[in-house]
């Protein structure tokens, strides 16, 4: 799932960016507001995790222009300002949670599950299909109810088609999720991880649609 990050304190910023990274995040992240806003509009993001304190602007604004451009991309908002005013400017402003610094890691992670579980229209936590079962917050995968091996990104793939049940997904749109702007991706990468999905699990389970992408197809009745 790719991220984007804005945060200007760099040590704040470098914890933040690993801690998001071990969680399985492909995080891009950024310092300022203009380069923040640049890559809005150049990438595709599932989450957002912006700083209101930025040197070049108010975060308050790059949520104001993402809102304005329709951007529906959850935001959650890290920031000193803590008093129940500043909260309800930020969530009246299209922000989809509000955490204050300074805050612990497992928690901003909970809440970014939770983010994500919102913006695919999930009310629980675990992602099932079948008896395919994946729980996003302990990176277990069940099958016919046996835990199964993956890598990350052999999750990360998983994941992003489970959230997508019965749509087809294009090889661009699961590189764009899975890699960070600096990222290296070799040009059969997604296929690869896909070959392995479907020896580890249902061979039938993801479906090539062919010049399109992959699909796991909704289960019908």
């Amino acid at each position: 799932m790719r991220l984007l990050l804005v945060e200007d304190d760099e040590i704040l910023g470098e914890g933040l960016s690993a801690g998001l990274k071990m969680e399985g995040y492909a995080v891009d992240w950024f310092t300022n507001g203009k380069l923040a806003e640049e890559a809005l509009k150049n990438n595709l993001y599932e989450l957002i995790v912006l700083d209101l304190g930025l040197p070049d602007m108010d975060g308050m604004d790059l949520l104001h222009e993402l809102r304005s451009r329709k951007d529906e991309t959850p935001v959650m908002v890290l920031t000193a300002r803590d008093t129940i005013n500043d909260r309800v400017i930020g969530l009246d402003s299209g922000a989809d949670d509000f955490v204050n610094k300074p805050f612990d890691l497992t928690e901003v992670c909970a809440r970014l599950r939770a983010l994500a579980r919102r913006s695919e229209g999930r009310s629980t936590p675990l992602i099932v299909h079948k008896d395919l079962i994946l729980d996003p917050a302990s990176h277990i995968v069940t099958y016919n109810d046996e835990r199964v091996d993956l890598s990350q990104k052999e999750f990360e793939i998983l994941s992003f088609l489970m959230g997508n049940i019965g749509k087809v997904v294009s090889r661009a749109r699961l590189e764009e999720s899975l890699y960070s702007w600096d990222s290296d991706i070799e040009s059969n990468t997604v296929e690869v991880h896909i070959h392995y999905l479907r020896k580890k699990l249902d061979s039938g389970l993801i479906r090539t649609v062919r010049g399109v992408g992959y699909i796991i197809d909704a289960e019908e009745g």
